[in-house]
């Protein structure tokens, strides 16, 4: 009996590593458990046991999803592959967002375009409901060939938007300066493809052709190392235990030599927007949160 017993012991320790790790990839990839489709009447479906996320647009409607969990600070990833082919016209939007007449929000943008000419990834930061502060990029591949992953890091000192790892964006806090900073409200996770050809493409120039209709993009691998929001207290709060490592580490992550380096090279080859150097709209010089 004590053989048997010893043998059953040690398969149950041979298998929980693997039962473990099976219910942390489950939690941390299942769309249905972290996601709620909110709008498209159809158009928007997760797929494949909720490895899979698609969203569609024609001509009647897009659609949309938002975040089941609130958040207060954190990292937030999701891989994406884009409307293919022509795309103009059309807009993949993914951000976070607070709620009321003074949201803070913290935008992805993808503005489709003509076949064979690049993405537009728009960024754009709201603090008490102020924005205006878009830098634009293309990007170095093909976003439509296949995922990739993008990312927000949002802590009390900074944002940082990255793209597979790569910084393309820092938004620190000003607020010594008088820049209010995303740090009192808890946002969702939103996206929505929708149709935006009145401005999207050139200005609006280039409006959406509806017989390349429905269009699609996909979504997947989402993961959040992040404090979640609920009845009025944050998982990270001071009451409960002091956090791990990990969650030390995006809570006072800043980028370090190597990765200012790649913010730089992807703002001096890839940049083609920036709110700070625009002269003729802000002629009497650029907005504080700029030069800090």
């Amino acid at each position: 009996m004590a053989s048997s017993s010893t043998s059953s012991s040690v398969k149950l320790m041979l298998l929980l590593p693997i039962l473990v790790s099976y219910l942390i990839v489950a939690t941390v990839g299942n769309l249905n458990q972290n996601f709620d489709i909110t709008w498209g009447d159809g158009r928007a479906n997760i797929l494949n046991n909720g490895e899979l996320l698609t969203l569609k647009l024609d001509k009647a409607s897009g659609s949309g999803f938002q975040s089941k969990n609130e958040y207060l600070f954190g990292k937030i990833d999701m891989q994406l592959k884009l409307v293919p082919g022509n795309s103009a016209g059309t807009v993949t939007a993914y951000y976070l967002s607070s709620k009321g007449s003074t949201w803070d929000e913290i935008d992805f943008e993808f503005l489709g375009n003509l076949s064979g000419d690049p993405y537009i990834l728009h960024t754009n930061v709201f603090s008490q409901g102020k924005g205006n502060r878009e830098q634009q990029f293309y990007l170095w591949f093909d976003p439509t060939a296949d995922f990739h992953t993008y990312s927000i890091l949002w802590n009390p000192q900074r944002i940082i938007y990255s793209v597979d790892g790569t910084p393309i964006r820092e938004f620190k806090n000003s607020e010594s300066i008088g820049v209010p900073f995303p740090k009192n409200q808890p946002m969702k996770v939103y996206s929505s493809l929708w149709n935006a050809d009145d401005w999207a493409t050139r200005g609006g120039l280039v409006k959406t052709d509806w017989s390349q209709a429905p269009f699609t993009a996909s979504y997947r691998n989402f993961k959040a190392d992040a404090c979640t929001w609920s009845s009025g207290a944050s998982s990270c709060s001071s009451t409960t235990p002091s956090p791990s490592s990990k969650r030390s580490s995006w809570l006072s992550q800043e980028l370090d030599s190597a990765s200012q380096e790649r913010l730089k090279w992807v703002q001096k080859n890839y940049m083609i927007y920036n709110y700070c150097s625009d002269t003729k709209r802000f002629p009497q010089g650029p907005p504080p949160e700029c030069s800090a």
